[in-house]
């Protein structure tokens, strides 16, 4: 961004008519009485969204650093079972046609291990 550019800001915050008007020239960069560029970035990085873990996400991980896959079945147990947020599936059943089958408990580690390393848990 050039120190040169102008920004303007407007905000509406009701729909009354307002009794004053209150003019605010700020300028950014660097020197006395701007306000430095930097900071502004490192404000809006602390309040960015975290990114969404993917089911795709944790059986990459799980797989890079166990060396065995993990079914998205298991993944969902173990979130279930730590009362984690659940997503309503697009494709879920009323019915399993097979009863449910439990993940072992290596594999429940290596779950809460990638859970933990994307800040899930």
């Amino acid at each position: 961004m050039d120190n040169d550019n102008h920004v303007e800001t407007v905000v509406m915050l009701s729909h009354k008519k307002t009794d004053s008007v209150i003019n605010v020239k700020e300028e950014f960069g660097v020197g006395e009485g701007k306000v430095p560029l930097d900071n502004i970035a490192k404000r809006a990085e602390a309040y960015k969204p975290k990114e969404r873990v993917t089911y795709k996400m944790v059986k990459e991980y799980i797989e890079a650093k166990y060396g065995f896959k993990v079914h998205t079945a298991y993944i969902a147990e173990v979130k279930r079972d730590l009362g984690l947020l659940m997503y309503d599936a697009p494709n879920a059943v009323e019915e399993l046609k097979q009863p449910r089958k439990h993940p072992t408990p290596e594999k429940v580690e290596a779950t809460k291990d990638a859970l933990k390393h994307f800040e899930v848990i």
